[in-house]
């Protein structure tokens, strides 16, 4: 009856065992992958050897340089910490030479690929110079042009409506000498039919 329950169960079980191997399998390479991001460096002024264990008894696996970023691993013992150059080799240093600023090495170079970058982009705004010159020297000839033409249109507005001015004006007293002549020419006339009206009434008294 044992055997009988057994066989299944282990039909049941054995994909989860060999899932979990897997995951134990893949997870040393992801810790060892992420341990491998550089956290610190080796502090400056200093010639520093890495050892096969916590202590100067052990082997030297070779020299470090000294602001060289490093990743601190949690393994410590002794004042020693385990770290991991930039070569991706392992081994051990006193505690007291790693620490999490960069030195002046590690500045030094951080600063200098800041100034490449600079002096790249000044070289690039350099050589772009004579182009921004000349598309200057062309805009500001294109204003000066447009400003003439601008103040000979003012000139043109100013003549065009001191003509108009005059024309009216003229008009105007065109208008005026019509009508006074009108006028004039009315009373005239005004004066001659009652003076030829008056001596005809008096013809046709006497009569």
């Amino acid at each position: 009856m044992f055997k009988k329950l057994a066989l299944p169960l282990l039909f049941v079980f054995a994909p989860l065992t060999l899932h979990a191997q897997d995951l134990d399998e893949t997870n040393p390479q992801e810790q060892t992958a992420q341990q491998n991001t550089p956290n610190g460096y080796i502090v400056d002024n200093l010639y520093l050897f890495m050892h096969s264990g916590p202590g100067t008894n052990y082997r030297i696996l070779g020299s470090i340089e000294a602001g060289s970023p490093i990743t601190i691993t949690n393994e410590q013992s002794n004042d020693y910490v385990r770290i991991i150059d930039n070569k991706e080799r392992s081994g051990w240093v006193e505690s007291k030479f790693v620490t999490a600023e960069p030195g002046l090495k590690q500045q030094l170079n951080e600063l200098s690929q800041a100034l490449d970058v600079s002096q790249n982009q000044l070289a690039a705004l350099q050589t772009s110079m004579p182009q921004l010159q000349g598309d200057y020297d062309s805009l500001e000839s294109q204003n000066s042009e447009l400003q003439k033409t601008i103040k000979d249109l003012n000139a043109q507005l100013e003549l065009q409506a001191k003509s108009n001015q005059n024309k009216v004006e003229r008009e105007q007293h065109l208008l005026l000498t019509y009508g006074g002549g009108i006028a004039l020419g009315g009373v005239l006339l005004g004066v001659i039919l009652t003076m030829l009206l008056s001596r005809r009434k008096r013809y046709d008294g006497w009569s």
